[in-house]
């Protein structure tokens, strides 16, 4: 399980890393798009909402690839897929295949610290 979950915080770090460079570097090059997907990123990138995404997910991959503060990097990471999904599913279902692996890959790091993380799940907390 230790293999397992070293590959998968790499492979997280290495995408976030990737992608969120990618949103301040522009060196992947991306086709327009239209429709409803077209005018909801033209807007996020107009409105500068991406810039703090972009900056979170760098951040948030380093963390991971240098093995510190994981448990904060994935709670920063889980809104951000959890927005991924929902634009892949709804709008751009090309994009879902590497949106899952993800996902995945998010839950598998999340399983292996989960027991740093179980506060955050704590019903009532004493005053």
């Amino acid at each position: 399980m230790k293999t397992t979950t070293v590959i998968a915080r790499s492979l997280l770090g290495l995408i976030f890393l990737t992608f969120g460079l990618n949103g301040f570097l522009h060196f992947i090059p991306a086709s327009p798009l239209s429709g409803t997907a077209g005018q909801f990123l033209g807007a996020l990138f107009v409105s500068h909402y991406l810039v703090p995404i972009f900056l979170l997910q760098v951040i948030s991959a380093v963390l991971l690839l240098v093995n510190r503060y994981v448990p904060l990097a994935l709670t920063l990471l889980a809104p951000i897929i959890v927005n991924i999904l929902l634009v892949h599913t709804l709008m751009l279902p090309s994009g879902l295949p590497l949106a899952l692996v993800v996902t995945a890959l998010w839950i598998v790091l999340f399983l292996s610290v989960r027991s740093a993380l179980a506060g955050l799940s704590q019903q009532r907390v004493a005053a």
